[in-house]
């Protein structure tokens, strides 16, 4: 594994597989970085599956190979991420794509932008 920076948790959305990658070895899922790689799962994706059917979760689950302990863990992990953004305690970068000029925009948007990317989460006491 490099020793390549850790990926921003506020831009899940925005990571890339190899972010992903190195995701998925902070959270003790490594063993499924290359599926997830040759599978294409980006933090788009990561992002959608909160809004997936359960034949979709089945689908994602018989892709990845994946136990249903690590799925949980997949999800829990998801979940800790969003709430983190919903509550403001990531700090917030201008996306890798966006030119430097357009920082000040960008993370003025993704401020604004934080709670609608987690509207279906439902917080727990």
């Amino acid at each position: 594994m490099s020793k390549a920076k850790s990926p921003e948790p506020l831009d899940f959305f925005i990571w890339t597989v190899e972010d992903v990658g190195r995701w998925l070895e902070e959270i003790n899922l490594g063993s499924y970085r290359q599926i997830f790689k040759e599978n294409g799962i980006n933090g788009e994706y990561l992002d959608s599956m909160s809004t997936f059917t359960t034949e979709q979760i089945l689908r994602f689950i018989r892709m990845c190979h994946m136990k249903w302990g690590d799925f949980i863990t997949l999800c829990k992990e998801l979940r800790r991420i969003k709430v983190a953004c919903l509550k403001g305690d990531q700090k917030v970068r201008r996306p890798w794509w966006a030119p430097s000029c357009l920082s000040i925009v960008s993370v003025k948007a993704a401020k604004r932008n934080r709670q609608s990317r987690v509207v279906s989460l439902k917080l727990e006491p």
